[in-house]
């Protein structure tokens, strides 16, 4: 198979930053993806309904003419956020979760939080207006492996999480390991998870190979290579409860190549090229569609995008930087290739 025609896909968790590198992550989102969850952790995060609404405009300020580019919004969810809110975000219209990062575990989550108990009236607000609530699942513990954060979340406060708020949708972003796989397929149809390419692609010997590789440095970290394989099982499975969502996440090349390089890896431009890779290495790509292009729709109440979009078993050259706005960024594959490319439908 050399081209595969499928329905446009979405991401379901993307950061675009703000200012004057929007006009260029969204116009590298919007070439393949007809929607996109854009995440709300900037500096300052985006705590409220008129903020998320203000950044909004400033995204679809930035979508190059003629693109049908559409930003769902979310909220970022502190110890100080209040029912009241939750039920002002659903009405909108344009916010589609809200985001949990444990305080400390992530780029800009230092506003997150600490104990959960304090927002369970908030939870119990978004359980009763069907507002999905999106967790960054590791424990910010520094007693805990790195390379275990996922695992004791979900022993530790996501289990408890799912059997006290029986109605609440919930996304495990990113998942990483083996226990998040089974997690996710054991757990209620309410419950789903998201995953990334580069998850995907590499294990952790890529931060080590050849030195250390900073540009492969993101939160949660790469993982062993049975977590790995374990993941493409989750994404070949068929199962709605796993779809795409990158985790593009883009930092300025001096903030990566320094003694702590902030956490993310920029895919938005070659994205679904990687994810066609990974689905064609293990005789999968007819089951692309469904996990890119279906099952996350499905999930969060919307109807699937009518355009299509093709790909072509045809190398893309990968530019060593890209233009950041006032700076650059160095993707993933950076002065590399991805074997496939997204052409006009």
């Amino acid at each position: 198979m050399d081209q595969l025609l499928i329905t446009r896909p979405d991401d379901w968790h993307v950061h675009l930053r703000d200012g004057v590198a929007l006009r260029h992550t969204v116009r590298e989102t919007a070439q393949c993806f007809a929607r996109a969850l854009v995440m709300p952790n900037l500096d300052p995060p985006v705590v409220t309904t008129e903020q998320a609404l203000a950044y909004r405009q400033r995204i679809l300020a930035a979508i190059p003419a003629g693109s049908a580019f559409q930003p769902l919004m979310t909220l970022y969810l502190t110890e100080e956020s209040s029912p009241e809110e939750m039920q002002t975000a659903k009405a909108s219209g344009a916010i589609h979760g809200v985001k949990l990062y444990p305080a400390g575990v992530t780029t800009h989550s230092s506003a997150g939080i600490c104990n959960l108990e304090r927002i369970y009236r908030v939870l119990e607000a978004l359980e009763a207006h069907d507002l999905p609530l999106l967790i960054h699942a590791e424990v910010a513990d520094p007693q805990v492996d790195v390379f275990d954060r996922e695992q004791i979340f979900i022993e530790r406060q996501l289990l408890p999480l799912v059997e006290r708020f029986a109605g609440l949708r919930i996304v495990v972003e990113h998942v990483t390991t083996t226990e998040a796989i089974d997690f996710v397929r054991d757990a209620p149809m309410r419950v789903a998870a998201t995953i990334t390419a580069h998850h995907l692609l590499m294990n952790r010997n890529a931060l080590l190979q050849g030195g250390i590789q900073p540009h492969h440095f993101c939160a949660p970290i790469l993982q062993r290579e049975r977590h790995r394989r374990a993941l493409i099982r989750a994404a070949i499975s068929g199962s709605p409860k796993f779809f795409l969502g990158t985790d593009s996440a883009p930092h300025p090349k001096a903030s990566k190549e320094c003694a702590c390089a902030s956490a993310g890896i920029y895919t938005a431009p070659i994205a679904l090229g990687l994810y066609a890779e990974v689905f064609e290495a293990v005789g999968a790509l007819d089951r692309l569609e469904a996990f890119s292009s279906h099952y996350g729709a499905y999930f969060y109440g919307l109807p699937r995008n009518s355009d299509t979009l093709c790909l072509q078993r045809t190398p893309t050259a990968v530019p060593s930087e890209l233009d950041l706005g006032d700076d650059v960024v160095v993707p993933l594959r950076a002065g590399g290739t991805v074997a496939w490319t997204v052409m006009a439908s």
